[in-house]
């Protein structure tokens, strides 16, 4: 009996090793959606002789309160980066406008003048960003849509950047 009851229990034990254990899901064939935020294009740099084709270098020059003495343009599309010189060779102010992707848009902006750091700017009517001091002078970033504009200056007054940024919006007729 003794045997009968071993050979019984070892039987039942040989039995459950050959039952199929339950599967673990499968794993999905499609992979989890990615969540990368959009990038900044990377800056830019002056590669040829101005003028700024959206600027007067005398506006810019009263705006910012120095005289300029040279302007270089980026070969950025469709409107290039302008960058106003001062008597001394010194870069003194610097224009960026971006036309694409409005999350790139956004994140230009942000990375001009963070939002978590900055000033809320929300001039002209219907434009957000930031503006805010810093240790080269001031920043005004705004962006609408698609469409970001970039001023930096080596003046620390805020303001000054923001007129120079209306006017490049007007101008471009954004």
């Amino acid at each position: 009996m003794r045997r009968l009851a071993l050979a019984l229990g070892t039987a039942a034990v040989l039995a459950g090793c050959s039952q199929p254990q339950s599967a673990a899901p499968a794993p999905s064939s499609a992979p989890p959606p990615a969540t990368t935020a959009a990038q900044p294009p990377p800056d830019p740099q002056p590669t040829g002789p101005g003028p700024c084709p959206y600027l007067e270098t005398s506006f810019v020059a009263d705006a910012n309160g120095q005289h300029v003495s040279k302007v270089q343009t980026s070969a950025d599309k469709p409107h290039p980066a302008c960058f106003f010189y001062a008597r001394s060779g010194k870069l003194q102010l610097t224009v960026r406008v971006y036309v694409g992707d409005p999350a790139t848009a956004k994140a230009l902006v942000d990375k001009a003048a963070p939002v978590n750091s900055s000033n809320p700017a929300t001039d002209p009517a219907g434009w957000e960003g930031g503006y805010q001091a810093t240790a080269a002078g001031a920043v005004y970033a705004v962006a609408k849509a698609g469409t970001a504009v970039v001023v930096s200056t080596d003046q620390t007054q805020t303001v000054k950047a923001r007129t120079v940024a209306k006017q490049t919006i007007s101008s471009l007729g954004l």
